[in-house]
């Protein structure tokens, strides 16, 4: 599914930014709190996918 690997690549990607963000870096911070509002609307996306496969799978 494209939404979840799009999900991953973005947790992925953050992982840097996340390190150096317990290192106190704010910028880092910034950058990880922004990832993480992606995150939240990338996991949506999926959540809507599975609803419409489940919908699908008893419609028929």
């Amino acid at each position: 599914m494209e939404d979840y690997e799009r999900l991953k690549e973005i947790v992925e990607a953050a992982a840097d930014d996340v390190a150096k963000a317990s290192g106190g870096n704010k910028a880092a911070g910034t950058r990880v709190r922004k990832a993480m509002q992606d995150v939240k609307e990338a996991a949506q996306n999926v959540r809507k996918k599975i609803l419409e496969v489940r919908s699908e799978d008893t419609a028929a």
